[in-house]
């Protein structure tokens, strides 16, 4: 074999250690080339693998004992569930010894009772045990978005996830016992979690998600994402861009004067209406609320939602 060919017998295409890599015929000297990536001190994976999250969790992994699991974050990941960019990766085990923090890497101790799951070949927290670690790094509004996704994708009952919270013992089970307080079925996306949010910790009434409208036949015609049925408003979240799609901007249209016929009325809220005009935004659905006679609007807003939705220049 040659001194700067691969062993075609070592898989390189998933993380693997450094003390493997030279068991197995790798010199150092290759494994600082440009053939190889390093993922963490003593981790590496061939440069040609696209690094996705669930690689960098297998490659955490690795500097562990076998009853390891990522958590945090990088379950959150792993489950495709909506965080924020978070450099670190995060690994939970179950005795204080088996930490191996670096940088880029964070280690936890696992409390009593942790439970573990296996999802695409690695372990990892079970669902709501993550969204309760995700209270440590994550905003109230950002966590909802996780809880509103959680429950979306894999179908967890919200029951479920309000009793692991009220049942935990971590010490950040408070805020996650919150977050969970505000997780509703039926969302579709973090956007519109983030608009329902929004509105809510100005003190206006919440909007009802997922309402249905069906037809004659008792088939649903149209799907509400966010909507106020007794008065008839919605409010309604749009991120497309109808300027390069004609055919969805001429469905909108056609359904849009459609509640115009029946006398619905449509409030469009954008990304700009959240990250840089949410008082606008906050004005325009509080001015909609009382145009249309709803009662339970507050004479003023609340300003809870301020250190929230910081607006963005």
């Amino acid at each position: 074999m040659s001194v700067h060919a691969v062993p075609t017998s070592f898989d390189t295409s998933h993380p693997f250690t450094r003390a493997d890599a030279l068991a197995a015929g790798i010199s150092p000297k290759m494994l600082r080339g440009s053939r190889f990536r390093r993922l963490f001190r003593g981790v590496y994976i061939s440069a040609d693998v696209p690094v996705n999250p669930l690689v960098r969790a297998q490659a955490a992994l690795l500097l562990h004992p076998p009853t390891a699991f990522a958590s945090h974050v990088s379950a959150a990941r792993v489950y495709r569930l909506p965080v924020p960019d978070i450099p670190d990766e995060h690994v939970t085990v179950f005795k204080a010894d088996d930490r191996r923090p670096q940088p880029g890497l964070k280690t936890h101790v696992a409390p009593a009772g942790a439970r573990v799951a296996r999802y695409r070949g690695i372990r990892l927290s079970e669902l709501c045990q993550t969204f309760v670690q995700l209270a440590a790094v994550l905003s109230l509004v950002d966590l909802v978005a996780v809880g509103d996704a959680m429950v979306r994708k894999f179908k967890v009952p919200l029951e479920e996830l309000l009793g692991s919270c009220a049942d935990s013992t971590d010490r950040h089970a408070a805020p996650a016992r919150r977050a969970a307080s505000y997780v509703r079925e039926g969302v579709d996306s973090p956007m519109e979690t983030r608009l329902r949010m929004l509105i809510v910790l100005a003190g206006l009434p919440e909007p009802e998600v997922n309402v249905k409208l069906y037809d004659r036949q008792g088939r649903v015609r149209r799907r509400l994402d966010l909507s106020y049925p007794a008065i008839r408003l919605i409010v309604e979240y749009d991120g497309r861009q109808h300027a390069e799609d004609i055919e969805q901007w001429n469905s909108d249209l056609e359904r849009r004067e459609e509640f115009d016929d029946g006398h619905w009325r449509i409030l469009v809220v954008t990304a700009k209406g959240i990250y840089r005009e949410p008082e606008r935004t906050l004005q325009r659905v509080r001015k909609a609320l009382i145009a249309r006679g709803h009662q339970g609007v507050p004479r003023r807003l609340s300003d809870d939602w301020r250190i929230h939705f910081v607006p963005r220049a």
